[in-house]
């Protein structure tokens, strides 16, 4: 992975056909992705139970780019190796997940991955201040986590005030939750590099009809890239 600040898309597959991971990820990303999400659930730190690294194993040798793993799960530390052997290129935990997040970002980083740290709405971006310099993301929920397809909470304030603090250290800025055509554009503006969207990709498209997939994709990024046709 190199570093830089051009939006990218990084579809969920938590939206995508269970039954056809690997053919959905080759498909998005031939219809132009940039990373391929992965939404790890544990039916304990949010309501909801999906994937393990398992799945991120069988599904990294059809992901050319990309894979970047979410853990929404508590703790985090003992699963660090396994979905960084899994493949993983980034890995976020987050802050809320656990005592001694610094100690977290610098095992993922340990591991071989880049590191991230996630932020639920109801946390203040103070919380991360001092984590900037042992992380390579931060990801801003702008839903509760726990389930697709929810409506979009506004994060901008969070997100303009992380991009200050930020500077120019090398750290993207991730927005995950409820991204689609009308939101795409003010996360961007506030200073958002990767967004996650899952039904705003797949709606309308599947393996066997993968051209939808590229219109939505190629529809948010003009969306934050402001530009309208």
């Amino acid at each position: 992975m190199t570093f830089d600040r051009s939006i990218k898309i990084a579809p969920s597959i938590l939206a995508a056909d269970f039954a056809n991971f690997g053919a959905e990820c080759e498909a998005i990303e031939a219809q132009g992705a940039d990373w391929v999400h992965v939404d790890v659930m544990d039916g304990h730190f949010v309501p909801n139970i999906s994937f393990g690294p398992t799945t991120c194993a069988a599904i990294r040798p059809h992901i050319k780019g990309v894979m970047d793993v979410h853990l929404m799960i508590a703790p985090v530390d003992p699963y660090i190796d396994a979905f960084a052997k899994a493949g993983a290129d980034v890995i976020t935990a987050h802050v809320e997940a656990g005592p001694h997040i610094h100690r977290t970002l610098q095992a993922i980083r340990g591991a071989g991955a880049k590191a991230g740290v996630a932020l639920n709405p109801g946390t203040p971006s103070a919380a991360v201040e001092h984590l900037l310099d042992v992380a390579d993301l931060v990801c801003v929920m702008t839903v509760n986590p726990g389930f697709g397809g929810q409506k979009f909470i506004d994060m901008s304030d969070k997100i303009r005030t992380l991009r200050a603090m930020i500077g120019d250290r090398p750290v993207h800025i991730e927005i995950d939750g409820g991204v689609d055509v009308n939101t795409a554009s003010s996360v961007a503006q506030a200073g958002a590099d990767v967004l996650v969207a899952g039904s705003a990709v797949f709606r309308g498209g599947s393996v066997s009809n993968p051209a939808p997939y590229g219109e939505n994709i190629r529809a948010i990024r003009a969306a934050a890239e402001g530009v309208y046709v």
